[in-house]
């Protein structure tokens, strides 16, 4: 009789508290019965200590993480996304998110069968959640969803392992994904990267007014970064969380 092979359960890990928890907990639940796999796809414009982060979380779940990058674009830079194709952000999204994660993950797909998928969607983004499932792929085990558990539940889990969160959280950003996220429209976002990471600031403002990019929104006009004042002000700073199948809320 032919051994029948165990389903894969890929698990999108984007060093980010939620994709930590999500990845722990599916290891837990199915690591005897399921193949479990943990992939990420790499970004050099998050920060540094994301890649401590990573190394921290593979020794909590016992496993190494995988990484899935387009071959387009092994820089994994989201500037040389932005030259290729003279475009940053707008009613298309943001090509960053199309290159880097998503035809990233296509590729991974075509040479790995993945049965299920896991994000880490936490219990407050039931919405998201619903949204992946119904216009990306039918498969997600909503791990987070299932237990109850709130992005706040899943900062204790983390600490409570002894793991040190990323540095961007301590920072005061929401999550960990690229700093300076084209995504974001809120003044108070960009000046809070104005502020802690200068240089990059001005790197996002110089190639986004090359390329004709306005990012940011101010008083409900969208305006160029280097037309932004330090005190502008916008709502509270919204989760961008790029995970692998980002999108806005």
């Amino acid at each position: 009789m032919k051994k029948e092979t165990k389903k894969t359960i890929a698990v999108w890990f984007s060093c980010g508290a939620a994709s930590a928890v999500a990845a722990k907990k599916t290891i837990e639940k199915y690591g005897e019965t399921h193949n479990v796999i943990i992939v990420n796809n790499p970004v050099v414009n998050e920060h540094e200590d994301n890649n401590r982060f990573l190394e921290d979380c593979e020794k909590w779940f016992g496993q190494k993480v995988i990484k899935a990058i387009n071959d387009k674009y092994p820089s994994c830079d989201i500037k040389d996304v932005f030259e290729k194709r003279k475009y940053i952000s707008g009613v298309y999204g943001a090509p960053c998110t199309t290159e880097l994660k998503k035809e990233a993950r296509y590729q991974f797909e075509k040479n790995n069968k993945i049965d299920w998928h896991v994000l880490g969607f936490t219990v407050d983004e039931k919405k998201r959640s619903d949204r992946f499932i119904k216009g990306e792929r039918e498969n997600l085990i909503p791990i987070l969803i299932d237990l109850n558990l709130t992005k706040g539940d899943c900062f204790d889990i983390i600490m409570s392992a002894g793991i040190e969160l990323p540095m961007i959280y301590k920072l005061g950003f929401p999550n960990a994904n690229c700093i300076g996220c084209v995504k974001s429209q809120s003044p108070t976002y960009w000046n809070l990267v104005r502020e802690k990471f200068p240089e990059i600031y001005e790197d996002r403002a110089e190639q986004s007014r090359r390329i004709g990019a306005k990012l940011v929104k101010r008083k409900g006009e969208r305006i160029f970064l280097d037309e932004l004042k330090p005190t502008d002000k916008g709502g509270i700073i919204k989760s961008w969380d790029c995970g692998i199948f980002c999108d806005t809320e």
